[in-house]
């Protein structure tokens, strides 16, 4: 029988305490609230612990890969690459600067791209690659590099910025690896480009929120790439708000007709308590995953794998795959675990499911390992306001409605 004494378990909800109201109410009562020296601070302690020069934070990880995009330089004309299976933002980006969206198929049974179709994919127009660290599992960069390399002779860069990399551009989206691990390197230290969210439901949260970081000695001018996004996010103006507070330093330039997507000091103030916190977030996250393992791979239920001799996941999401079930089998599982309090989650649909990317020409019966992983896949509730008695009860309810 399902022990009924739990009967509601939200998905993902944020992990708030006292200590992060508190310095958003010391935010506030400061004065500053937009971008600020909270940000800035931010920036700083996210840069320490990727381990690299500088971070930018943003109003969100659609913006940081947008405006990547757009400083690189990468518009009509172009063809940029990711994965079918992923959420929209990954590929909207591509549309919003008027690139051309080469989506990938998985591998059979990954929800990673397929390495080798991925190779096929590269053209002379191929200018970046977006690579989705789903669930916050690093993907395997030694080899998407390796393909990068055999291909540099197709690339043909458009400004001085590419003619620095020489080759295909790799920009993550990592918005679920914030603290992953891979062959002994943070995510944000591999790619040449990583974009973290920090969205309400992520490990580590803003509220809404996100950065981008580049790794450092690929001879890029750090500072001015820094500027860049600065310009890029607050409409082109030469000077933020903060600077324009020095006495007598009102005056400013709108040098380039730009965006608005920058993080404000009550967002940041949330991110420097969580920042506080988040080495016990992840222990938590790893323990939730690893009772999930215990109870139900010998079950036959395959997982995706999190943890590895050279890797460590962020422990976003629990991706479950239950064997020999179809699509609406998956789909009535999700109701029944629903109805005893339990929320469950896919992720994703394909993105050629959905009626945008129908509009665009794609379609599903050219992405079948995508289609395949998604038929049979739930997303379990894995957060750190869960006690071990909850995971329990999930397991307790998904193991009864199985059988």
């Amino acid at each position: 029988m399902i022990d009924t004494e739990v009967t509601n378990i939200p998905f993902s909800p944020p992990d708030i305490t006292d200590a992060e109201i508190d310095e958003v109410i010391k935010a506030m009562k400061s004065g500053w609230i937009t971008t600020g020296p909270r940000t800035k601070e931010l920036e700083k302690r996210i840069a320490k612990y990727v381990d690299v020069n500088k971070a930018v934070c943003l109003n969100s990880a659609t913006a940081a890969m947008e405006l990547t995009l757009r400083i690189l330089g990468i518009g009509p004309g172009d063809e940029v690459i990711t994965s079918a299976y992923t959420y929209t933002a990954s590929a909207a980006v591509i549309e919003h600067v008027g690139a051309k969206i080469v989506l990938v198929d998985t591998a059979p049974d990954s929800f990673e791209m397929d390495y080798s179709k991925l190779a096929n994919a590269i053209t002379e127009k191929t200018k970046v690659i977006i690579p989705v660290d789903i669930a916050g599992k690093m993907c395997n960069y030694d080899t998407i590099f390796q393909i990068v390399e055999s291909k540099k002779g197709l690339f043909k860069a458009n400004n001085e910025l590419q003619s620095l990399f020489n080759r295909v551009i790799v920009m993550t989206d990592a918005a679920h690896a914030f603290g992953a691990e891979r062959q002994g390197m943070k995510c944000g230290q591999v790619a040449d480009f990583t974009c973290f969210s920090f969205h309400a439901v992520k490990n580590f949260t803003t509220a809404e929120g996100g950065a981008v970081v580049w790794r450092n000695g690929d001879g890029l001018d750090d500072e001015w790439l820094y500027k860049q996004f600065m310009l890029y996010s607050l409409h082109g103006q030469s000077k933020d708000a903060l600077a324009k507070t020095q006495k007598g330093a009102w005056e400013y330039d709108i040098v380039y007709p730009a965006y608005k997507c920058n993080m404000t000091d009550i967002m940041a103030s949330i991110g420097l308590i969580q920042f506080d916190r988040y080495k016990g977030l992840l222990e938590r996250r790893r323990e939730i995953i690893e009772m999930y393992d215990r109870a139900l791979l010998p079950l036959g239920i395959q997982s995706l794998q999190h943890f590895g001799t050279d890797f460590s996941s962020s422990g976003h999401l629990y991706l479950l795959r239950i064997p020999e079930i179809s699509e609406e089998k998956r789909n009535d599982i999700i109701i029944k675990m629903a109805e005893v309090g339990v929320a469950c989650n896919v992720h994703y649909k394909p993105l050629p499911m959905f009626t945008a990317y129908k509009n665009l020409g794609f379609d599903i019966k050219d992405y079948p390992n995508a289609y395949k992983q998604y038929a049979n896949e739930v997303t379990l509730p894995l957060h750190t306001l869960l006690s071990d008695k909850d995971v329990e009860y999930v397991i307790n309810c998904l193991t009864n409605i199985l059988i």
